[in-house]
């Protein structure tokens, strides 16, 4: 069977303790094709030696810029139909990618697929989802998204950090882009005290994110969107 070639992006800033377990889940992925792109974000330790020592990695390094810049890297250097991402101190499960792609490929119908979590060490203020009843709630970044419609809506927003994963999922919703959760867990988060948003799923949303979809609102209002209409 003839599959799709999956594109799984693994951003990494100073994370060496944890960067080798991620990368030994990662391979061990029950789905094929796939590429593993690393985009170092600047490391000062030795991620970078850990990265590039998996022999079948594609290892980008760029100055610190933040994850959505190091996630956005990947996608522009990604040559899969499909796209995935990887923090570099989770721990990716067997089947993620042949449940969510393989989900996908019998629902064309659908954009983009999210997986449930569970945590190595939770963080102690997490709350459980009002829906699934899982700590800290459902990840965006647990996505597996079709690449076209990662490109259409821009990718990740440069200007946030820490909310752009939420910030992508509302501007699929304002694209009439569909998304699923599906009831697998598809990842082992793990809780260091340097997470951006872990355990933070129940405050309200930051003013940044909020300020960033207002100004669509206008752009679109005015005109001046740079988004093409779907059709």
């Amino acid at each position: 069977m003839n599959r799709p070639l999956v594109s799984l992006i693994v951003p990494v800033y100073n994370r060496e303790q944890f960067l080798r377990e991620t990368l030994d889940s990662v391979f061990a992925l029950d789905y094929e094709p796939f590429e593993v792109i690393v985009v170092d974000d600047g490391s000062t330790d030795g991620s970078a030696a850990i990265a590039q020592s998996f022999r079948d990695v594609r290892y980008l390094r760029q100055e610190n810029r933040g994850p959505a810049a190091a996630r956005n890297a990947g996608i522009d250097t990604s040559r899969g139909e499909f796209i995935a991402f990887a923090d570099s101190d989770d721990v990716v499960l067997p089947r993620k990618l042949s449940g969510q792609v393989g989900y996908l490929l019998d629902h064309p119908e659908v954009t983009a697929t999210l997986g449930r979590q569970e945590w190595i060490n939770p963080p102690p203020n997490a709350v459980p989802d009002l829906v699934w009843g899982d700590l800290d709630g459902i990840t965006p970044i647990s996505i597996v998204i079709r690449k076209a419609a990662l490109v259409e809506i821009g990718c990740f927003d440069l200007a946030l950090r820490g909310p752009e994963d939420v910030d992508l999922l509302v501007r699929l919703r304002e694209g009439e882009f569909r998304f699923v959760v599906l009831p697998d867990i598809v990842m082992r988060r793990r809780y260091h005290g340097e997470n951006l948003v872990a355990g933070h799923r129940e405050a309200p949303l930051p003013l940044d994110l909020l300020k960033a979809k207002l100004d669509r609102d206008r752009a679109r209002a005015a005109g001046t969107s740079s988004r093409a209409p779907r059709t």
